[in-house]
């Protein structure tokens, strides 16, 4: 590589890895060339310039080299992985580059998100999914097995990473691949297949967290341990250099969660909005934390509720006592404003690029630690299980690392860790030697001009250093030629000159050797403080997830107290009983009317019927909201909630057209429906807002008639239905756990008022053209959808209006077909197609013989005879007979033309 030039050098490093970018140290900066200048120019908007090497011309852009960080941050947030290669000396003297880390979306310390930053591997087997997740910036890692594709889709869409490696056998299966992309918009990297390999993986797992702790912690599924050792690997392979921060294993199981697939988690807008925005969603609405690791642990339990009663009633014992002690909550939110993300400073000194500053920053937030600690056990809330939260780090331990570094570092150390003044008096006895050797030194010259002034009777003198002439003495051009024999000049200025003695070179190479001797010194002595905050990892871990609870649980009480919000009572499965219960979220928009839901295993099905706009989707969100808001330990909004503990909820809300996936709105509401039937059991609850809307009537009712049968009978999960078709309604007379409620409306004279209110029983009626009305729809069109309705309703015929013929035409809704048709005598001699396409009038007569079609006589005389049978009366063959003998009638009837009849 020494005969290499520089872009040489670059090239050739460059082919030697699969990263998108390369930013090579040349000196002071980090340059780009080729084609990474050109990309690196246009998404950073750098200069780009030209670099020429052997004959040929290179785009060339560069950062400086104390400024790659926010760089390299922008380049990864734009998708790019991005290798850095470092400068070094051989023992020759020859200058080399050698690639020492890559900067991957997974692997990104630096980052200024406040949400968690998963790395994500992902391996298929027979007999299911096993998954890996670590976030570099916190040491967390989680593994898991799921047993369907679908169930791999849901968790990567709760834990959202930024980052998913692919197994060996997923990287070719392009269906499941499909699947687990549209769960999540994090990018997929290839990584080497051996790393996933059960052997290697296993070795690398033990290795990393210990033979007990694997055992300890139930780590018995192959698929998950491989995706572990995928993971393990990469993140050593990219240099993170931040294995030794990933202290916990975690293994966990989906059935200790409540299952919340991904269209659930986006209908129900947990973490942000149908449009993408935070604003807006469920953890916007409660978010209250003071610090980044307690908006982090919120969000994480509301994506990953729990089913286990008994940690969930620790947790709403806590917010309990934090909502009923404003006082004490509010010293609480107060103590803990002061902290900082000790979980993200404990990866960046286990990485070995945390500064002074972050070590400034676990020095203060160890000291939140007793703090809390007395704000807590000192109140109402000493009994509380916030006591056991903040005794289960070791305080001592913890305020042992306090009082080192709070005897080492400076109160305002600089940015950078070698240039010196890092460390307080008295911390190092040498480093106090040499500091006090250079003040010693300073102090001479820092008084050289006076005593210059005084001796030789100068006046305007100064000294003073620049990079260029290093220390001088200046002295005015009116008395420059009064300076004694031994001043040597070095430069003339306008109106001064400069001017050197033997004494003052030799002060200055005094100082210059003290500076670099303090540096050095007081470099090594950092490195060494923070290897030993880096050794404490695992304790910085364990405050900060303290930390974090104690946050999440006053930000619930926090909302809870302030809007009103009661404890649930949980129990076994089976009942949901909310009085007065409201949605989280509409409620802090608008003046909302609160509703009761009362559901059991004898009333388990609830046909939700009304006027569009009323609030049937509200009504059935909240109830699901009300119960997952439960479930994460949490107060609700109701007067009063009893909540049977479900295993899973389940949505289907509305639905938009994937057509770059070659699925239609139908097609994706008939694909959430069938993970429905097939997931759900009866410990689930179940939230469907319409199915079968998006096909025709006659399909639409029937797939919606059999759906609610299957959820009754085979599934048995409390189920939720709002409908527009009425005919559903009828269900509740024949299946035992089907009951209606409706959403009232107040109708007069001709105007309609939405009452919010929810009700027993069914409504007929879907106020649609009020609806439309309501939208802006121009008037024309609402009072001809009113005619058209009422005509309808009256099963007469509609005249089709605006067509080219110059006499009228009418048209008939034929139940039958479920299409208009042209009535019979209308005076058009078209053939009727279904269509009223050719039809032309203004106002046709409103007699009855105009109005109502004409029947053909074959047809009456079947209807006669039909009439006219005593089913109970006639042998099943005699039966038979005569239906054949009906169809041939209708069928001799059917081949004439339209334009016969």
């Amino acid at each position: 590589m020494t005969t290499q030039g520089i872009v040489g050098q670059f090239l050739s490093l460059k082919e030697d890895t699969d990263a998108d970018l390369l930013a090579m140290q040349c000196g002071d900066f980090y340059e780009f060339f080729a084609e990474d200048a050109e990309t690196v120019g246009r998404e950073l908007d750098l200069k780009v310039s030209q670099k020429s090497s052997h004959g040929s011309s290179y785009p060339m852009a560069g950062v400086p080299l104390n400024d790659l960080t926010p760089y390299l941050k922008a380049l990864v947030e734009h998708g790019y992985r991005v290798a850095v290669a470092d400068q070094y000396e051989t023992e020759s003297g020859d200058l080399r580059r050698r690639i020492t880390r890559v900067v991957t979306p997974g692997t990104l310390l630096e980052t200024s998100r406040d949400d968690a930053q998963f790395l994500a591997a992902v391996v298929t087997g027979t007999d299911g999914v096993g998954l890996a997740f670590a976030d570099i910036t916190t040491g967390q890692f989680l593994v898991t097995e799921a047993a369907t594709v679908e169930d791999a889709a849901a968790e990567l869409y709760r834990f959202a990473p930024v980052e998913v490696l692919p197994g060996p056998d997923l990287r070719s299966d392009d269906e499941t691949l499909s699947r687990l992309r549209e769960a999540t918009d994090a990018s997929f990297s290839l990584f080497a297949t051996d790393a996933f390999a059960p052997g290697r993986a296993r070795h690398a797992v033990r290795e990393q967290f210990g033979e007990s702790t694997v055992d300890s912690v139930g780590l018995d599924s192959e698929l998950a341990t491989q995706a572990a050792g995928g993971v393990l690997a990469y993140v050593e392979e990219t240099g993170a250099g931040v294995l030794r921060s990933m202290t916990r294993l975690r293994v966990y199981r989906p059935s200790d969660l409540l299952e919340l697939d991904a269209t659930t988690q986006r209908n129900l807008e947990l973490i942000e909005t149908m449009h993408g925005d935070r604003s807006g969603s469920l953890f916007d609405t409660i978010d209250h934390t003071m610090t980044s690791p307690g908006g982090r642990l919120l969000r994480e339990w509301l994506t990953r509720p729990r089913r286990d009663r008994d940690q969930l009633s620790h947790r709403l014992d806590a917010v309990e006592a934090l909502a009923s002690a404003a006082l004490a909550r509010e010293r609480v939110r107060e103590v803990l404003d002061g902290a900082y993300d000790l979980e993200r400073l404990a990866s960046r000194a286990a990485s070995g690029t945390a500064g002074a500053s972050e070590l400034l920053s676990v020095r203060d937030t160890l000291d939140v630690l007793p703090v809390l600690a007395d704000a807590i056990e000192g109140t109402e809330l000493a009994d509380s299980p916030l006591t056991d939260v903040v005794a289960r780090p070791d305080r001592d331990a913890a305020a042992t690392l306090h009082a080192e570094l709070d005897e080492a570092l400076a109160d305002d150390p600089p940015k950078t860790v070698t240039q010196g003044g890092l460390f307080q008096k008295g911390y190092d006895d040498e480093l106090d030697e040499l500091i006090e050797r250079h003040e010693s030194v300073t102090s001479w010259l820092d008084t050289l001009a006076q005593r210059e002034k005084r001796q030789h009777g100068l006046s305007h003198v100064t000294v003073d250093r620049n990079k260029t002439d290093g220390y001088y003495i200046q002295v005015g051009k009116s008395v420059a030629d009064q300076v004694p024999d031994h001043y040597r000049q070095i430069k003339t200025l306008k109106n001064s000159k400069r001017f050197v003695t033997e004494e003052l070179e030799e002060k200055e190479r005094d100082v210059l050797r003290l500076e670099e001797a303090r540096g050095d010194l007081e470099y090594e002595l950092f490195q060494e403080l923070r290897e030993r905050v880096a050794q404490h990892a695992e304790l910085l871990q364990d405050v900060g997830r303290a930390i974090a609870e104690v946050d999440a649980l006053a930000s619930l009480a926090t909302h809870a107290a302030g809007n009103g919000w009661t404890r649930p009572e949980l129990t076994e499965p089976g009942a949901l009983h909310i009085e007065a219960g409201r949605h989280p979220v509409v409620e802090t928009t608008t003046e909302f009317v609160p509703n009761d839901l009362h559901m059991d295993r004898e009333r388990g099905f609830l046909i939700v019927t009304g006027p569009n706009m009323s609030g049937k989707s509200t009504y059935m969100r909240q109830a699901a909201l009300i119960t997952l808001l439960a479930q994460v330990g949490s107060f609700v909004p109701a007067r009063s909630a009893t909540i049977g503990v479900v295993d899973g909820i389940y949505t289907r809300v509305g639905a938009l057209d994937e057509l770059a996936q070659g699925r239609s709105t139908f097609m994706v509401e008939m694909q959430e429906l069938s993970n429905i039937l097939h997931s759900a059991t009866e410990e689930s609850l179940v939230i469907l807002d319409e199915v079968g809307r998006g096909t025709a009537t006659y399909d639409g009712i029937s797939i919606a008639w059999a759906a609610t049968e299957y959820l009754h009978n085979e599934v048995r999960a409390k189920t939720l239905f709002a409908t527009h078709y009425h005919e559903l309604t009828s269900l509740a007379d024949h299946l035992d756990r089907v009951a209606n409620v409706h959403v009232a409306a107040d109708e007069r004279d001709g105007d309609v008022t939405f009452l919010r209110t929810v009700v027993d029983g069914p409504t007929d009626r879907s106020y649609g053209i009020h609806v439309a009305d309501l939208a802006g729809v121009p008037r024309p069109v609402v009072d001809r959808a009113s005619d058209v309705l009422n005509r309808l309703r009256d099963e007469k015929a509609i005249e089709a209006k605006g067509g080219g013929s110059s006499e009228p035409v009418q048209a008939v809704f034929d139940v039958g077909s479920g299409q208009m048709k042209v009535a019979s005598g209308s005076g058009s001699g078209n053939p009727a197609n279904g269509s009223a396409q050719n039809a032309s009038a203004d106002t046709a007569p409103e007699s009855e013989s105009a109005s109502e079609p004409a029947l053909d006589p074959e047809m009456e005389a079947v209807l006669e005879e039909l009439e006219s049978t005593d089913v109970n009366a006639t042998s099943p063959i005699d039966l038979m007979a005569k239906v054949q003998a009906w169809q041939s009638k209708l069928a001799g009837d059917g081949d004439r033309s339209e334009g016969d009849r």
